[in-house]
């Protein structure tokens, strides 16, 4: 009983809560990790037109068919990895698959995010930060600031 007026306590008081590690990249860029339920109100707002999702993992049903219901296109690029394991690394085809989809204005605004939005997510923008001739130094303390401390 106690859990349903919690549930019931969010849903009344959330307003637009972004999900974990949600940060504005560039105007209309996003990222974030897995949105959930109570992340939905804040994303109908960003007004996408696409979402990329890094991890070699099967994204959240209950976010896909938000996405479908709002008409957003979603890129699973992660999902083509030879090793799925949500720790390996992320292999250079999906970073320069991303980035292609990224570079593209017809795809903006957009959401590119992965299981926590922190390692995968922080390569593949770290690589655009790098193609805007950010310094080194810029582009890791950005990295460090999604995924913590290493």
């Amino acid at each position: 009983m106690q859990t349903f007026f919690f549930t019931i306590r969010i849903k009344m008081a959330s307003g637009y809560i972004p999900p974990i590690n949600y940060g504005m990249v560039e105007e209309n860029l996003h990222r974030s990790g897995q949105p959930n339920e109570m992340n939905l109100r804040f994303i109908e707002k960003l007004g996408l037109r696409k979402v990329i999702y890094l991890s070699p993992d099967d994204p959240d049903l209950v976010y896909l068919h938000f996405l479908e219901d709002q008409g957003i296109a979603f890129e699973h690029l992660g999902v083509n990895e030879t090793n799925r394991s949500p720790w390996a690394p992320i292999s250079e085809d999906t970073v320069l698959e991303a980035l292609k989809i990224i570079l593209d204005d017809s795809n903006y605004p957009l959401h590119v995010m992965d299981n926590l939005g922190s390692h995968r997510t922080g390569t593949v923008l770290g690589c655009l930060r790098k193609a805007q001739r950010w310094s080194l130094t810029s582009i890791f303390e950005e990295y460090r600031r999604y995924a913590g401390k290493l």
